[in-house]
């Protein structure tokens, strides 16, 4: 972890040092070019559409991986597809899997965070991707919480256990499910464009959730994470941890049927990801109408109340206020921007000190586990309810995404203040306090160290 310190406070170094929306890294050999991006961007998941084709006169009322497993041997191109689904490449060390797993869970809360607020949030930046989204409607105001829930249930199967990952574990099989949703979502978007070609610009934005598409995706999941929110958060990995967490997406994205090769290593895996500041995100108004989407979707949602104010004030710390600007976010208040800076300095303490704990680091991963499923999926704030990841946001025509106004005072206005203004009080109060408790234990353990080690010397 030093070592990481280190290495981020001295900033990156070479001859092409970039700065993309307030990012900064040396480009290298690694990094790739729109150019070298393009094939890529040209090539999609033939053999999902063709199975998906197919299922969709053979499932009948069954789910799609049920009809999948039960009608492969029946057909050769289902057939195809079930080996390649079930098919474990030689590169997969099931120990290794299970470690980058436990890394979701060290982190649980961070991680959360990170995705919610710089991996999907922020990726609404990604100009090709939301003109997708915004045609499944998935991301209006009404829905968009529900459709964050459900990207977190197929992130908590995949980490749950070993034998979720593995083939015919919840893990795997919500991942095939979501491979088959993505072609289905494609297919229809074509379909659509065929009927009225101003529906998509195909020229433009490309063929619809393509290999460029899916390899961002697995790279704001992970990359992301590791180089961009944690650091953002205090939190810097080991560099096992990163080497185990990245082979555990890597698996994942041969699951969801999208090339793995940038994943091979750690290091590829951050210049593709930096290479995609590059090339991939320049917010649009989409961009706008879907990140101010989540925002008023999230906010002021029981149990928590969280503000809006509060919530921007994490987006704008995580993502920059280049970025959040581009996303026309509103400005955070002082207020909230204290809350944040003292939330993450606590919790990053709190890691640390786990982490060097063996039984204390175990013992927070279970219950970590347990709880999160609980909460998010099986609990009434959550999905209240595992998804089946059925075809529910299907493109039309007339499908239109209507941005949410997202109001910052909201909760800080009236007289003897409101709910959400209450819990953030106390909760600056608590913060606050708990801050100074600890610079004052750091004392201590400094001046005892300091003291120990005059006492040696004499």
């Amino acid at each position: 972890m030093i070592l990481s310190l280190i290495d981020h406070l001295r900033g990156p170094r070479g001859p092409d040092v970039r700065n993309v929306w307030g990012y900064e890294f040396a480009w290298t050999d690694l990094h790739k070019t729109p150019e070298e991006l393009l094939p890529l961007r040209e090539s999609y998941d033939k053999l999902a559409d063709e199975t998906m084709r197919r299922l969709s006169i053979l499932r009948g009322k069954r789910d799609l991986y049920t009809a999948l497993e039960e009608e492969h041997v029946n057909d050769e191109v289902l057939g195809e597809f079930w080996r390649q689904a079930q098919t474990v490449p030689d590169w997969v060390d099931w120990e290794q899997i299970e470690r980058g797993q436990k890394v979701f869970y060290r982190y649980g809360a961070a991680m959360l965070t990170g995705l919610a607020y710089n991996s999907l949030l922020g990726g609404m930046g990604a100009n090709r991707i939301v003109e997708v989204l915004s045609r499944t409607g998935g991301f209006s105001k009404q829905v968009a919480r529900r459709r964050m829930f459900e990207t977190t249930q197929h992130i908590l199967q995949c980490t749950k256990s070993l034998d979720s990952i593995k083939p015919g574990g919840a893990g795997h099989r919500s991942s095939v499910k979501v491979r088959l949703l993505h072609s289905a979502v494609r297919q229809r978007i074509l379909k659509l464009h065929s009927e009225n070609p101003d529906y998509y610009n195909l020229e433009r934005d490309g063929i619809p959730i393509n290999n460029l598409d899916s390899i961002v995706t697995i790279s704001s999941f992970s990359a992301s994470l590791i180089w961009m929110s944690l650091p953002r958060q205090g939190i810097f990995l080991r560099r096992s941890e990163t080497v185990d967490y990245i082979a555990l997406w890597r698996l994942i994205a041969h699951y969801f049927g999208c090339p793995t090769d940038p994943l091979a290593t750690p290091e590829l895996s951050r210049a593709y990801m930096e290479s995609f500041l590059v090339t991939e995100i320049n917010p649009t108004e989409t961009s706008q109408v879907l990140s101010q989407n989540i925002i008023y979707s999230l906010a002021n949602q029981p149990p928590i109340h969280t503000s809006a104010d509060y919530l921007i004030a994490i987006t704008r710390w995580l993502n920059g206020d280049k970025m959040a600007d581009a996303l026309a976010l509103p400005k955070a208040s002082i207020r909230a921007k204290i809350m944040v800076g003292t939330q993450f300095t606590l919790v990053a303490v709190f890691y640390y000190v786990y982490r060097s704990v063996a039984y204390l680091d175990e013992r927070k991963i279970e219950n970590s586990r347990r709880m999160l499923y609980r909460l998010l999926v099986e609990g009434k704030h959550g999905l209240g309810g595992e998804t089946a990841f059925e075809f529910k946001w299907v493109p039309q025509m007339d499908t239109v995404t209507e941005a949410g106004r997202v109001d910052v005072t909201k909760g800080y206005q009236g007289h003897g203040g409101t709910l959400d203004e209450a819990i953030e009080g106390r909760s600056l109060k608590v913060l606050v306090v708990l801050v100074a408790v600890l610079w004052l234990l750091l004392a201590v353990m400094v001046r005892g160290l300091v003291w120990g080690v005059q006492r040696m010397i004499v």
